[in-house]
């Protein structure tokens, strides 16, 4: 039997996720080879799949009276895949869905599982069950979003979390545009919503807007301490800086190369081995990266609330470490595009009781209030007494 090649791709790269890959990355590489047209519908159905996953297992536990966990992860994405195409793609036939992941199922080795698959995406097409969005967000990290930001905000988090991630390009000063771009509050970012980006790299608006928070001037010495991929120290580097980028892993720095300008392989949880201090520095931190379930939706399955003291520890030495290397009149910008209080005002709230910086000014972006994705941001001057490095 000849499946469609957009459910085949959408199916290979949910294996992929679930054996612990990125959802950008295996979608791209399941779908390389694809026309547009198909592209766009296994990036569709995988994304939307990863979205409401949640929901989908909750419809496939009142479908068969089955734990969903105890299903073969094989059959379970078969299911999840046929459910999401049923419920939200309303110009997908039918019958078309049914045939194809029974036929995804039984390819995956689950041949015994087609008559289970083929019964339950039956009754969804027939009775047309209805499902509730709530089961999409994780109960405990709902939770955290009401007690920080209040039920309507947590809502509206959530709901943004289900839409498809907007397309943000970075459009370098002086330069022209491409056609159906449009402008927005932030300088050089532009909203494309379909079509090609030519010469210019997509990075979302919040991303975009930390930067500027830096004040760069022509000249300045810039040090990016968790820098990769390296759209925010290119769009630095639009300034006229002078940049050194760093990041933890070999393989993430490598991907910093055609940038340019040095690049150093190092750990910001250890003393920073420069001799000189700099003018600017990011320090773009690992987090959780709750504010960017739209485009990573895979991180909220992902995610254990143990993990959040976890990050919260790393921030903490990174923070103070890169501290050390900031001139007596520099400006340092600690970033996360996680939405939680332990990553960010904490984060800061203790390396300004233990260095003496001094703290001008935050800056919040939260899903569904604010364009794209989720961001927190404070600048930080150094106080009076230059703080000691740490080992985290």
């Amino acid at each position: 039997m000849k499946l469609a090649p957009a459910r085949q791709a959408a199916f290979g790269a949910l294996l992929a996720v679930e054996r612990g890959s990125w959802s950008a990355e295996s979608v791209a590489a399941k779908t390389a080879h694809l026309d547009a047209r198909d592209a766009a519908l296994a990036s569709e159905i995988a994304f939307g799949v990863l979205r409401r996953q949640g929901e989908l297992d909750a419809l496939i536990a009142a479908l068969s009276n089955r734990a969903v966990e105890r299903l073969d992860s094989a059959v379970r994405i078969a299911l999840e895949m046929g459910l999401y195409q049923l419920r939200f793609l309303d110009r997908v036939p039918a019958h078309a869905v049914v045939s194809d992941s029974v036929e995804l199922a039984r390819r995956a080795g689950k041949s015994s599982a087609g008559a289970f698959v083929n019964a339950i995406l039956r009754r969804a097409a027939r009775e047309r069950p209805a499902s509730d969005e709530h089961f999409s967000t994780p109960e405990w990290l709902f939770r955290r979003w009401v007690a920080q930001f209040g039920l309507a905000a947590a809502e509206s988090i959530a709901r943004e979390s289900l839409a498809r991630a907007g397309r943000y390009i970075r459009v370098p000063p002086h330069c022209p545009a491409p056609e159906g771009a449009q402008p927005t509050g932030v300088p050089g970012c532009y909203l494309l919503e379909s079509g090609d980006p030519g010469p210019y790299r997509f990075q979302d608006i919040g991303s975009q807007a930390v930067v500027p928070l830096l004040e760069l001037q022509p000249g300045h010495t810039f040090l990016d301490v968790c820098a990769a991929p390296g759209n925010k120290t290119a769009q630095a580097m639009e300034s006229g800086v002078a940049a050194i980028a760093c990041d933890v892993h070999l393989s993430r720095a490598k991907t910093l190369l055609p940038l340019g300008i040095p690049v150093v392989v190092m750990d910001g949880r250890v003393p920073l081995p420069f001799a000189r201090r700099f003018d600017r520095i990011l320090v773009d931190a690992p987090c959780s990266g709750t504010g960017t379930l739209a485009r990573n939706p895979e991180i909220k399955w992902r995610l254990k609330p143990e993990d959040i003291p976890d990050l919260h520890g790393r921030q903490i030495a990174i923070l103070l470490n890169a501290l050390t290397a900031l001139k007596e009149d520099g400006l340092l910008v600690y970033s996360t595009c996680s939405l939680e209080r332990e990553e960010n005002e904490d984060v800061v709230a203790e390396a300004i009781a233990a260095s003496g910086a001094r703290l001008e000014r935050t800056m919040r972006r939260i899903p569904g209030t604010d364009p794209g994705d989720g961001f927190f941001a404070a600048v930080l001057r150094p106080g009076s007494v230059a703080p000691n490095p740490v080992v985290g």
